[in-house]
């Protein structure tokens, strides 16, 4: 198997202790090798002794990281900056001019800062998680090249992995798309994943490109001892290398502090030494009760490389209606700065040879 025993249980334990200071109902967890998407740790917060399952909820035996899907938020506007890239929409350095809200369909889409008409840049509208600058790319990308991508990061599908109980997901199918979909998908709502399909979106970009199915199972044994191995998935070049560099380099920024304006939106992730490239997300429950998205129930979630400038691991996270009431229940960047510290001395990863520079996010 490709499981990293003491990762998994550093990472098991780490699910509990963040799932208890956000109290989650659920954390999950999973780490990824950046280019041949083996998986080397699926953990959440709550496990249980399979030898002995007498008394375990039925519920508590699946593992959530496969079998429970939700809204990604944020993480998901990776796939709006692969598209703006790829078509030659923007460049990194590019200027737009994001009023404080914007109108799609019947909706009206803001930001979650209070802002008027403000000028980010390419990067600054991510680093920043600008909903309004992020949906004034997509419209430019178009929603047949959007629909595309989402098909070739595998999205709606199984991964194939081999675990029980997996989801597909949901992504609803191009020909039944409204008017406010469009207004919905690149900021993350109206479309679902679990953590394993959020992991492998930035394996792609990780990849340079090219995504390449998660595996757990290397190798079998059969009873007269043959070592058998497992084909490797078939990979699918999703974009051009350069346009899976460039949005990694620019996601760097998300974890980057700045003075006036110009951090981004989770420096709390960044790791001495080290380029990481990463998206943080929030995402509303839909409460099928009331018939509409929660205003008190969310998912937070993060997705990030380590490192960013010679991509060795992905990260991929979510928290489960974390309490707004904590300072850890916001935002999921601590929990990966300590997966990713973890990784980077464990593999005795080498650190980054130049530092993270610096870029304006905001602009007069």
């Amino acid at each position: 198997m490709t499981i990293d025993a003491d990762l998994q249980f550093f990472l098991q334990q780490k699910a509990a202790e963040f799932a208890q200071r956000s109290q989650s109902k659920n954390v999950s967890v999973v780490v990824m090798d950046a280019k041949t998407g083996e998986v080397y740790a699926l953990a959440n917060d709550k496990t249980f002794d399979p030898t002995a399952p007498g008394g375990v909820d039925p519920k508590e035996m699946a593992d959530p990281a496969v079998t429970t899907p939700f809204e990604p938020g944020s993480v998901n506007k990776i796939v709006t900056a692969m598209g703006a890239l790829e078509y030659g929409v923007t460049t990194p350095d590019a200027v737009l001019s994001v009023p404080g809200s914007i109108k799609v369909a019947d909706r009206v889409v803001a930001d979650a800062w209070d802002h008027g008409r403000i000028n980010l840049t390419t990067t600054g509208v991510f680093a920043k998680s600008s909903n309004v600058g992020t949906l004034l790319l997509a419209q430019q990308v178009n929603e047949n090249r959007y629909a595309e991508l989402l098909a070739k990061l595998g999205l709606g599908t199984r991964t194939g992995v081999g675990l029980p109980g997996e989801s597909p997901g949901s992504v609803l199918p191009r020909n039944q798309w409204s008017g406010s979909t469009f207004g919905n998908l690149p900021i993350g709502q109206g479309l679902s994943m679990t953590v394993l399909q959020m992991a492998g979106m930035y394996q792609a970009i990780a990849n340079d490109g090219m995504r390449v199915p998660p595996r757990i199972v290397k190798a079998t044994v059969r009873p007269d001892g043959t070592r058998v191995e497992e084909p490797r998935p078939e990979a699918v070049r999703v974009v051009s290398p350069e346009t899976a560099r460039t949005a990694r380099d620019m996601f760097r920024a998300v974890t980057q502090k700045a003075p006036h304006q110009n951090s981004g939106t989770a420096p709390a992730a960044a790791v001495t030494g080290y380029q990481i490239s990463g998206k943080t997300g929030t995402a509303q429950q839909f409460d099928r009760a009331a018939g509409r998205y929660s205003d008190s129930k969310y998912w937070i979630t993060f997705a990030g490389i380590v490192p960013a400038d010679n991509p060795r691991f992905v990260v991929g996270m979510v928290y489960d209606t974390p309490s707004y009431s904590t300072p850890e229940g916001h935002t999921a960047a601590p929990f990966f700065h300590d997966v990713a510290s973890f990784l980077t001395q464990r593999y005795n990863i080498p650190t980054s040879k130049e530092p993270t520079p610096i870029v304006p996010l905001v602009v007069p």
